[in-house]
């Protein structure tokens, strides 16, 4: 039996224990879940328990009803026995080309600020040209696999590694400790939400590297999320001040499409601002 899917473990157990993690994950009880899904809490708690066993309209229902991301709706169906429903399909495939479209249009309309697209695992699948000078500029060559506008090729650029790595971007951040403990919190809440076996991985691999803190070996997954996270880093003997927003796609059908990140970054002082506009003058230049 397949207990794997595109590094994502499926639950032995069955579906059961799926809906009941899912379930305490949202914070709900087996009533007021019920009360969404218009059912009886004991009907949840007989699927919860595996004395009775959810039709595939059920679990969908149930599904929708947590909010659960598509693919992990794929593996409480494989789980149950059912095939899965939503496909995953590569950001390169020619079936996906409206919407590299539709990220290259935002990407591009960013510049000169940098901007990049990333998948759930933070491996960087797109950028604008403003992005790979900025982080050539900090890295001291370009990195390999990508170019303007253009899906990477892997081993792509990886989010986490460029934060964590003290050879790559994190010798640049001056508040690196905030933002790197921002970003293994957000990790850790989603290696709470799915068995990722590649996202715990990567997670193991950051807590290896040098100077990061032995605390943060245990998930604060209570921690309130930064309403604005700027982030300072020193380029050239000046330091920038930014802070990023970051895009999703609006109601997806497809697992690919709904984990798709676009983030961009914005000058957080007028200093900032002077000095990437000279910066991006001097690219065109």
């Amino acid at each position: 039996m397949e207990t794997t899917r595109n590094g994502t473990s499926i639950e032995p157990s069955g579906v059961g224990p799926l809906l009941r993690r899912w379930r305490e994950a949202r914070r709900l009880s087996q009533l007021e879940l019920a009360l969404e899904a218009d059912v009886s809490s004991r009907h949840i708690s007989f699927l919860e328990t595996g004395r009775a066993e959810p039709s595939r309209a059920m679990l969908l229902t149930l599904a929708a009803a947590l909010d659960i991301p598509l693919r992990e709706r794929n593996f409480l169906l494989l789980a149950a026995g059912f095939a899965p429903m939503y496909s995953e399909t590569g950001l390169d495939d020619p079936r996906m080309a409206q919407v590299r479209a539709a990220v290259e249009i935002i990407l591009k309309n960013n510049d000169p600020r940098s901007a990049y697209a990333h998948d759930r695992h933070w491996n960087i699948v797109m950028a604008n040209q403003s992005f790979i000078t900025f982080i050539t500029k900090i890295l001291g060559r370009k990195p390999a696999g990508i170019e303007p506008l253009q899906v990477t090729s892997p081993p792509r650029l990886n989010v986490l590694r460029l934060v964590f790595d003290p050879n790559l971007a994190r010798k640049a951040i001056v508040n690196w400790e905030t933002i790197g403990k921002s970003l293994l919190n957000e990790a850790y809440r989603r290696l709470a939400w799915a068995h990722d076996d590649t996202l715990k991985g990567l997670i193991a691999e950051m807590l290896s590297y040098p100077g990061v803190p032995q605390r943060w070996r245990e998930p604060d997954l209570d921690a309130p999320r930064d309403l604005i996270l700027p982030t300072e880093l020193v380029l050239d003997g000046s330091t920038l001040r930014m802070f990023s927003t970051v895009t999703t796609v609006a109601t997806p059908n497809d697992a690919t499409l709904q984990d798709l990140h676009i983030e961009a970054f914005y000058p957080a002082d007028a200093e900032t601002e002077r000095l990437l506009a000279l910066s991006a003058d001097g690219e065109q230049n």
